[in-house]
């Protein structure tokens, strides 16, 4: 069977994201979507990942490994967790 790699593109820590009394009730749903997965023999694993502004980038210039903070790009979405799962298809993985 294939899998398949979700990404979940949750809001920046902006004053346009959820507040945090609504962060229960989102945690509940995506509970509620592994647990689907789960039961449907789906799941594989799945990750949360820290903000986007405690990122660090890293890469190979000849053999030296060079770090710097923050994202590569800037952009207005960041991924910030993400979901395997497996399924015959792309249709029957949703």
């Amino acid at each position: 069977m294939k899998q398949y790699l979700l990404s979940v593109y949750p809001p920046e820590v902006t004053a346009d994201a959820p507040p945090p009394a609504n962060i229960d009730e989102i945690m509940r749903d995506v509970d509620a979507l592994n647990e689907q997965h789960r039961a449907a023999g789906a799941w594989v694993f799945a990750g949360g990942l820290h903000p986007s502004s405690t990122a660090t980038v890293v890469r190979l210039e000849g053999e030296e490994v060079l770090t710097t903070d923050g994202p590569f790009v800037e952009g207005k979405e960041h991924i910030g967790g993400f979901r395997v799962i497996k399924a015959p298809d792309l249709e029957r993985g949703s």
